[in-house]
């Protein structure tokens, strides 16, 4: 089973990600986390990334791309993956699709702007540890200090309000365009990002068990 899940910043893919991994046993790729495996063992590709990361410059999609197939065509990718965002772009997802990688079904997770922002300005992190909380979902026990080694927690700026509405402005415009794309191709699935966990994870696992 070969998916992509989409999703606003904060829309809980990372979570559903998790989820379909554990249920289905196939890996979550993360483009970030193939980047730096690429460039840690000095492939062609890896090495190309590296020296556009070293000048300050973005890795050209056709990089990108050829990592990430080089990635998917590996021993950890034989009976299934998830892209947890990738493609980004109707560019990227062409030219995934040119480079021959089958999709067998994109889940996209839709939760309005007001929510989003409302759910990120709730996160809390800890600065010495490196732990993740949330007041409403996963709080910690005085909602103030780490549970595990006591540090004060704080809002990350990338979860401040003003911060959350940027990004979410530049992925309804250059990532959204994506589902009709998919729509399209008649393997988009939506699913309603609102709600509790285990009620959007039952409504993804059934959207998947169509397939």
């Amino acid at each position: 089973m070969n998916l992509i899940l989409m999703g606003a910043p904060g829309a809980g893919k990372g979570t559903q990600s998790e989820f379909i991994s554990e249920k289905f046993n196939i890996p979550a790729i993360s483009t970030g986390d193939i980047l730096r495996h690429a460039i840690k063992n000095e492939t062609e590709l890896g090495n190309m990334a590296k020296s556009y990361i070293e000048k300050g410059a973005l890795v050209p999609d056709e990089v990108v791309i050829g990592i990430i197939k080089d990635h998917l065509s590996g021993e950890s990718c034989k009976n299934g993956f998830i892209l947890d965002g990738f493609p980004r772009s109707i560019p990227q997802a062409e030219a995934l699709d040119a480079m021959g990688v089958k999709i067998d079904a994109v889940v996209t997770f839709e939760v309005p702007d007001e929510v989003i922002v409302d759910r990120m300005s709730k996160r809390r992190m800890c600065p010495d540890c490196g732990a993740s909380y949330h007041l409403d979902f996963k709080p910690s026990k005085d909602n103030k200090t780490c549970d595990k080694c006591g540090a004060e927690l704080y809002t990350r700026k990338d979860d401040a309000p003003e911060t959350v509405l940027a990004r979410l402005q530049n992925y309804h415009t250059q990532t959204e365009p994506l589902e009709e794309f998919y729509e399209k191709k008649g393997i988009l699935k939506r699913i309603n990002g609102v709600g509790a966990v285990d009620e959007i994870s039952k409504m993804t696992l059934d959207a998947l068990s169509q397939l």
